[in-house]
């Protein structure tokens, strides 16, 4: 069995590609979706969480999303202390699904993740791949999924790697600047590449 780190920014079409590898027959694991259940179920991150930005995070049992981002929004160390709680246990969580994966045959896990490499987690998957697509496009995309505006899809691009910088660190890397039977067949390419490679 292979694991493959999949990334890009915000409106890349990382989770398009994931949905092309799963219908190859990969397994994906979506790291930001792990984080969140995490932060909302799991009794010693709510505790840590709790410790470092009080007791306003939760309300009525629930993660106070809001809250939270006003509390690290733009504040690199405060966003470190929030991710130094999530981030291991999330990198526990993928250690569990690789040994699932494994015992079920899974010729492919992928970790999805929009901070692959900020976090580490490159060094938890055999590859990794980098989805980038020009920022026009991104900005398009989001902008109607989200209904924001577009000031709003460029700041958050801002707090995330340059695609350069993806283009550079990935192993692979899918350019995703056409039509979406294009992309299928790119991602169709990355699965055999990865799950034949020696």
């Amino acid at each position: 069995m292979k694991t493959l780190g999949v990334t890009g920014g915000i409106g890349s079409g990382k989770t398009t590609v994931c949905g092309f590898l799963e219908e190859q027959g990969a397994r994906v694991f979506y790291a930001d979706l792990e984080a969140r259940r995490l932060m909302e179920e799991d009794p010693d991150v709510r505790a840590a969480i709790v410790d470092a930005f009080g007791s306003q995070s939760y309300s009525d049992g629930a993660l106070n999303r809001a809250y939270l981002a006003d509390q690290v929004f733009g504040d690199d160390a405060r966003v470190e202390r929030l991710n130094a709680i999530v981030h291991p246990h999330v990198f526990k969580a993928f250690d569990d699904a690789v040994t699932r994966a494994k015992d079920e045959n899974v010729p492919l896990l992928v970790h999805e993740a929009a901070l692959l490499f900020e976090a580490g987690g490159d060094a938890h998957v055999d590859a990794t791949a980098a989805v980038v697509a020009p920022d026009a496009d991104r900005i398009a995309r989001v902008v109607e999924r989200d209904d924001v505006a577009p000031e709003q899809v460029r700041a958050r691009m801002e707090h995330q790697l340059p695609q350069d910088e993806l283009r550079r660190r990935a192993d692979y890397v899918i350019e995703n600047d056409g039509p979406l039977d294009a992309l299928r067949r790119k991602s169709i390419d990355l699965y055999w590449t990865v799950v034949q490679a020696p």
